[in-house]
């Protein structure tokens, strides 16, 4: 019990200083020792009454939260209002696949680090790769931040965590053999001007499905990628379905050039899209590739269209020459891998690629940018050697 100066008592964890304030003592929800203030020894006793009654609710509630029932608050906070549809799908196909059925009855507060680093080294047991670890950890780490921010929790368990897995760097190209040969073989079929103009620009694929006439300036040369198409379940729909989405972030809003090539293919396909219109007027749509029914595209249809060129590919070829199956995503890092030999400026590339950054563009690429920079040491070597060899002609 506390006393006043004049030797009164005040109560539990009430005193009086000599300077005449009264203070007021109590632990917190996390156990520290706290300390209040005032000159009204009524107010104070009532600021003390709330804090421990406070303490008690917050007790309470905290001990009813779940892992799972977190999810559904931080997805609805936090997530519902700037993540796209796809995405929303994405982070909850994998809580509910790598993360509820291990630990979603969990309450938040019970979790620590070592139950963390469990999950991400059963992801990797059940052979998940780097990307889904990652993913597994950056939805733990954001949901778990989000509840220290509100005082659920007193450290992010999520910190430290490693993941089991490297993360693969080298983007998949084309060599210019391989590029040849596959050219060779698409030649005139029906969607010969598509890997043309993918090959030529080195958008998405998604950005490719949306690409409408009126993105397309022939007079300036340029496209305009302003959308993406994705053929995916939302979480609100029955079945899959095609959805308009706008870029993958803020600097896949760009202009990309075109060349003289991509203008050929480009030109050929708006005649293509009007015979196609014309025999399936049911079918219509502003979409400049589609299938033979005018029908969107989507990423399946986009890589059965690259195996039947490689399939015939690999039928004049033995069995241990065969041309290796490749995703339409390749064709964007061939793009980009011809820029570099080319000598194309890093940040130029970057720009018509639309990454967020020169480092994402540089370790996606690196392998590229070092061979060239082997092969330009050797242009120096062998300019050297011609000039001793000119030099000595000379003077013979």
């Amino acid at each position: 019990m506390g006393k006043d100066l004049k030797g009164r008592e005040l109560g539990i964890g009430l005193t009086q200083r000599k300077d005449g304030v009264y203070q007021a003592r109590y632990c917190d929800r996390w156990g520290k020792r706290k300390t209040i203030y005032g000159k009204n020894l009524r107010e104070l006793r009532k600021q003390l009454a709330d804090a421990i009654s406070g303490n008690e609710n917050f007790a309470s509630i905290k001990e009813e939260v779940t892992l799972d029932k977190w999810f559904d608050r931080w997805m609805e906070v936090y997530k519902e209002k700037s993540i796209r549809p796809n995405t929303k799908r994405e982070y909850t196909h994998i809580y509910n696949k790598n993360i509820s059925p291990y630990i979603g009855g969990r309450k938040i507060n019970s979790l620590v680090k070592s139950d963390i680093q469990q999950l991400i080294d059963r992801a990797s047991d059940d052979n998940y790769a780097y990307e889904r670890q990652n993913k597994i950890k950056v939805i733990l780490r954001d949901m778990l931040q989000r509840a220290v921010e509100d005082n659920l929790i007193i450290n992010n368990p999520v910190s430290g965590i490693k993941l089991r897995a490297d993360k693969e760097i080298k983007a998949k190209s084309l060599t210019i053999g391989e590029q040849n040969v596959f050219f060779d073989y698409c030649r005139n079929t029906f969607y010969d001007n598509l890997f043309h103009v993918a090959v030529n620009t080195g958008l998405r694929p998604g950005e490719l499905f949306a690409l409408q006439v009126s993105d397309i300036d022939l007079e300036d040369g340029y496209i305009d990628v302003n959308k993406t198409l994705v053929y995916q379940k939302y979480l609100t729909d029955e079945h899959k379905e095609f959805h308009v989405e706008p870029p993958k972030t803020k600097h896949s809003y760009r202009r990309v050039p075109i060349n003289s090539t991509c203008r050929i293919y480009l030109e050929r396909q708006m005649e293509l899209k009007k015979v196609v219109s014309g025999k399936r007027p049911k079918q219509q749509n502003e979409y400049l590739f589609v299938t033979k029914f005018n029908t969107p595209l989507n990423s399946v249809i986009y890589s059965d269209a690259i195996k039947a060129v490689i399939r015939q590919i690999n039928l004049t070829r033995p069995f241990d020459e065969q041309f290796e199956i490749f995703s339409g995503h390749t064709f964007r890092h061939t793009f980009a891998t011809r820029c570099f030999e080319n000598g194309v400026d890093a940040k130029v590339v970057q720009s018509y690629l639309g990454h967020a950054s020169l480092k994402m563009t540089m370790d996606l690429y690196t392998h590229v940018t070092d061979d060239k920079s082997a092969m330009d040491i050797e242009k120096i070597v062998l300019q050297r050697k011609n000039q001793v060899i000119e030099f000595k002609a000379k003077m013979a």
